[in-house]
């Protein structure tokens, strides 16, 4: 069921011309990037203001010519995870398997009859299965992407199943190194250190047995933002028959030397912490919670933009006055950053940091095609939805660009929206409605595509 209510889809007949389409919509699509002389010279979306009625149940709009409406929109409700076993050991990239284990998951909407209409979300760093909803008698249990998951917004239930699953390695219910290590050597203690290293490639291998199990051979989409854009491009490569549409928002073909160097220095400030023993601290009734703030108030850093900080904090005081005091808080975005370290480090586990940090560092599909992401792309067959933001200075517009062009190289279908957004790398989780006008098109023509 389509529930786009205004504007035209990339699709009508009576959509503006091309090059109106391209700045209309702020999406490139590969027929007009092999035309164009100048591969990324429009590949920029429209700076355009956002009209926005303040007032419930109106039409949202955008300069750009989306529209929907507000009152169609609903939450998922109540929702329960759900738990699949399995017994066949996973082969690892880095070599050896990883034995009987578990996957959480959950799912959002109805599975059709011709089990066509399967989307599967991938998170990020430190994101779960849980997506969208609310659990029963929880407070604060919105799910992490509910403002995009759900009957009526972009990435509507009532048309599409949903499932959002968490990762392995993960410290939200999936096997991870808080479970028992099941080698008779460990003598019954959590994995701890000794969890295997795994890398996006073996995500999305044990995505795929969890798709198998549910008795899904092609997805309507893959969708992540992040690192769970890296999985959506994996699973193009991997899997190619398997997906229809990959959607990858925020995401980059491997982490800069920048971005490693900052997850290194995360991974330093746990491992050096005291309580962290070598990563058996549970054994030791102890959290390496030190570790866990620097390395949240470092990563939540890269996160923001320079002018999203600056707009929300400045150069605010904590207090009325300077106390002139090299320990205490002095400016409001100290005690920020202080915050969200202490909230991180009580419900995250070090391990999975070290784990996901360094999945985040070995992605790179380019690596075993001599450096070519043209060549590494070659072997995909879906459609491709990618999405950047102006002031992401963690995977900045031109890291999207150099997978849009790899797909061009390829004569893939491709379509590419730079979103003009102040808020940084976290805009893929933020409400922006030209951003979500995107992916309201994107998804609608999937759904068109169904019928």
């Amino acid at each position: 069921m389509q529930h786009y209510t205004g504007g035209l889809p990339p699709d009508s007949e009576a959509a503006p011309s091309t090059h109106k389409l391209v700045r209309w919509l702020g999406a490139v699509s590969a027929a007009i990037l092999r035309k164009s002389a100048d591969l990324f010279r429009i590949a920029g979306a429209l700076k355009v203001p956002l009209k926005r009625d303040a007032q419930p149940g109106v039409r949202t709009c955008s300069g750009a010519g989306f529209c929907f409406s507000e009152a169609h929109m609903g939450s998922i409700g109540h929702v329960t995870p759900q738990r699949m076993q399995f017994t066949q050991p996973l082969p690892l990239r880095g070599g050896g398997a990883l034995p009987a284990y578990e996957l959480v998951y959950e799912t959002y909407g109805k599975l059709n009859a011709q089990r066509n209409n399967a989307v599967l979300v991938c998170h990020a760093l430190n994101a779960s299965h849980h997506v969208a909803g609310t659990y029963e008698g929880q407070t604060k249990s919105v799910g992490w992407w509910d403002n995009l998951v759900g009957p009526g917004k972009p990435l509507d239930t009532q048309s599409f199943f949903v499932i959002g699953v968490n990762n392995l390695g993960s410290c939200f219910g999936s096997t991870g190194p808080m479970h028992p290590n099941p080698d008779p050597k460990a003598g019954g203690r959590a994995y701890g250190a000794d969890f295997p290293v795994l890398t996006v490639q073996d995500w999305v291998d044990s995505q795929a047995r969890l798709m198998d199990a549910l008795g899904i051979t092609q997805l309507a989409a893959v969708i992540g933002g992040s690192l769970g854009g890296m999985q959506a491009l994996d699973w193009s490569l991997r899997y190619p028959e398997r997906l229809r549409q990959c959607i990858a928002i925020a995401a980059a073909p491997n982490l800069s030397a920048q971005n490693i160097a900052f997850n290194e220095v995360a991974r330093r400030a746990i491992v050096t912490d005291p309580d962290f023993h070598g990563g058996h601290f549970y054994e030791h009734g102890t959290l390496p919670r030190r570790g866990l703030r620097v390395a949240r108030m470092i990563g939540h850093i890269t996160y923001l933009s320079d002018d999203a900080m600056d707009a929300k904090f400045g150069r605010e005081l904590k207090h009325n006055a300077l106390s002139y005091s090299t320990q205490n808080i002095e400016f409001q975005i100290e005690g920020y950053l202080r915050h969200q370290g202490d909230k991180f480090s009580e419900y995250f586990d070090a391990n999975t940091y070290l784990l996901i940090t360094r999945a985040l560092d070995y992605f790179d599909p380019a690596q075993e095609h001599g450096g070519s992401l043209t060549r590494a792309f070659a072997v995909a067959r879906s459609k491709f939805q990618l999405v950047s933001f102006t002031t992401d200075w963690r995977f900045p517009p031109e890291r999207s660009r150099e997978i849009v062009k790899a797909l061009v190289d390829n004569g893939l279908d491709a379509s590419y929206a730079e979103i003009v957004a102040p808020h940084g790398h976290d805009a893929f989780l933020l409400d922006d409605p030209r951003y979500h006008g995107v992916l309201r098109a994107c998804f609608a023509n999937i759904a068109t595509a169904l019928t």
